[in-house]
């Protein structure tokens, strides 16, 4: 008889319940769960978090980089910030994908009988992407230092601009763990996340100065979160990081998490009566 066949047999026979875990050894089981579904899929894994980010790092550098800076050069000390927030926007609508995956398979309904603390299930998932976050991150980053970017503040502006956007990919992932739970089918998350996604970013300032945009049009691109956190990063990696600029986006973040985590806990709960 196996080790876990054994436990199993020894917890039936026990007349006394077994104690109800806690709040973190909930949350580190879900983790763990995560991990294991995450791992089974490493291909996927590699494709969103290591060859998609190189492929639009290398599109936009080399097809647009001539035409917006007049140097593939200029453009990359530009673009390399800003397609670090690109790359984690695209991936933050997966914690709203895998809820709603547990949902539709009725694996969500066998985690609501059970007597753990109920939003474990979305800290757990939201943790295990922070590493898909870090892992495109680098790949972004040391593509972008191959072809030739050079951050002038350093090592310590990389790993302050890579904290910020870690941030801002959690935060983010809170409005698409949002959006999982209130959906119908996976199918209309994806068309909402291209609805939610694509007008934040492509009016940002990650691929374009808001100094080359009309003058109706660049405060309002410059006050996007994804705008945001992009000069932020840009800021923190040449060394010209303004603390009012950094602190409004700070601010930003902070007000994210503090509307759409909450909402997200009372939508599960609500989805668990």
């Amino acid at each position: 008889m196996s080790e876990p066949q054994s436990r199993m047999l020894a917890a039936l026979n026990l007349r006394e319940r077994p104690p109800r875990p806690s709040a973190p050894q909930a949350v580190w089981t879900f983790i763990w769960r995560s991990w294991r579904k995450t791992s089974g899929n490493a291909a996927y894994l590699a494709i969103d978090s290591i060859i998609f980010p190189a492929v639009f790092l290398l599109i936009f550098t080399y097809l647009f980089g001539g035409a917006i800076s007049g140097s593939t050069g200029n453009y990359l000390q530009y673009l390399l910030p800003g397609m670090m927030v690109y790359t984690v926007t695209t991936m933050t609508v997966y914690i709203g994908i895998n809820l709603k995956t547990d949902i539709e398979r009725g694996v969500f309904n066998r985690f609501r009988t059970l007597p753990f603390w109920q939003p474990a299930a979305i800290i757990g998932t939201m943790a295990i992407n922070l590493i898909s976050f870090a892992v495109g991150l680098i790949t972004t980053l040391g593509l972008g230092m191959l072809l030739g970017f050079r951050p002038e503040a350093g090592l310590p502006g990389v790993l302050l601009s890579m904290l910020l956007v870690m941030l801002y990919a959690f935060s983010f992932s809170w409005i698409f763990a949002c959006l999982g739970l209130i959906v119908r089918k996976t199918e209309s998350l994806t068309t909402m996340s291209y609805l939610v996604l694509y007008p934040l970013m492509f009016t940002s300032n990650v691929f374009a100065d808001t100094s080359t945009m009309p003058d109706w049009l660049g405060p309002v691109v410059a006050y996007n979160p994804v705008s945001l956190a992009s000069s932020s990063a840009r800021a923190l990696m040449h060394g010209t990081a303004d603390t009012a600029a950094l602190t409004a986006a700070l601010i930003s973040l902070g007000c994210i998490i503090a509307v759409f985590m909450p909402l997200a806990f009372q939508l599960y709960r609500k989805k668990s009566k």
